[in-house]
């Protein structure tokens, strides 16, 4: 009976862990301290409350994490770089692929822009940030994204 308030201990102590961190690491912890909890309320001994504390530990272990590996989604993380995605800027040097050449000014910074269609942008057309690459800016001009909803509404 005195060991139903350390496995209970062990069980709440996995649990907020748990909670915590979100990364699923000591849930299986806190359901080996249950079933260990349960065969403590048997009268299981206290080795045997070990024992199944290790076993149930250790094959929820290995039965869920490669399942849960294959269905998490690999994702890249954000950078402040990606937040000018979708932003809007001004281009301050002719954007010529052919010269190498071109420069948008995006929140009051200089980029190096480069036409993600490939075609010139002239000086002060403002263009949309398609993508960042480093320090580059991946642009279109800006009214080919305006034209849809001029003409729709």
């Amino acid at each position: 009976m005195g060991y139903l308030l350390f496995w209970g201990v062990i069980f709440v102590v996995m649990l907020i862990a748990e909670i915590a961190s979100m990364q699923l690491v000591s849930i299986w912890f806190a359901v080996g301290a249950a079933g260990a909890f349960v065969a403590a309320m048997m009268g299981l001994s206290f080795a045997a409350q070990l024992a199944i504390f290790v076993i149930v530990s250790v094959l929820l272990l290995l039965v869920t994490r490669p399942l849960l590996a294959k269905l998490r989604v690999k994702q890249q993380p954000r950078t402040n770089a990606d937040l000018n995605i979708g932003e809007t800027a001004v281009v301050i040097e002719d954007i010529d692929p052919s010269l190498g050449t071109g420069r948008a000014r995006l929140g009051g910074v200089d980029w190096i822009a480069v036409s993600e269609s490939g075609e010139n942008i002239p000086v002060d057309t403002v263009v949309m940030v398609t993508r960042v690459d480093g320090a580059k800016l991946f642009v279109r001009d800006a009214s080919e994204y305006a034209q849809p909803f001029a003409h729709g509404q």
